[in-house]
């Protein structure tokens, strides 16, 4: 089984190592960490993931405005966006179906199982 790419997009960079491990400790994942917004676009033109896991609340670039250059680059527009973030509480997006304004969402702090099923659920 060929592993699901996921960039993870997250200014905490203890946070970002410890899903990393996660994850591809499973070995179903093989997981890049970008710790600077800024730096998403490029991250996900060079890596080309399956999906990105994207923080909203980031001191050099806001998420949102890193997922408006990766839905208007040709490169990237079709790859699937979860914002993982702890402006949103879980009982907001649980009671939505993760779906806030039509965007995907996964309130922080997010267990692993619950972060498999989104991603095994993302990507096609």
């Amino acid at each position: 089984m060929v592993p699901k790419k996921v960039l993870l997009i997250d200014d905490e960079a203890a946070f970002t190592q410890l899903v990393k491990l996660n994850l591809e400790k499973t070995g179903k994942y093989e997981v890049r960490v970008e710790n600077q917004g800024a730096m998403g676009l490029s991250s996900a033109i060079q890596f080309k993931p399956d999906m990105i896991l994207l923080d909203i609340v980031m001191p050099d670039t806001d998420g949102s405005d890193v997922a408006m250059q990766l839905s208007e680059n040709s490169m990237t527009r079709d790859i699937p966006i979860v914002f993982l973030t702890a402006i949103v509480e879980k009982e907001e997006v649980d009671d939505n179906n993760n779906v806030i304004g039509g965007r995907k969402f996964l309130a922080k702090p997010v267990n692993l199982a619950e972060l498999m099923r989104c991603i095994d659920s993302s990507v096609k």
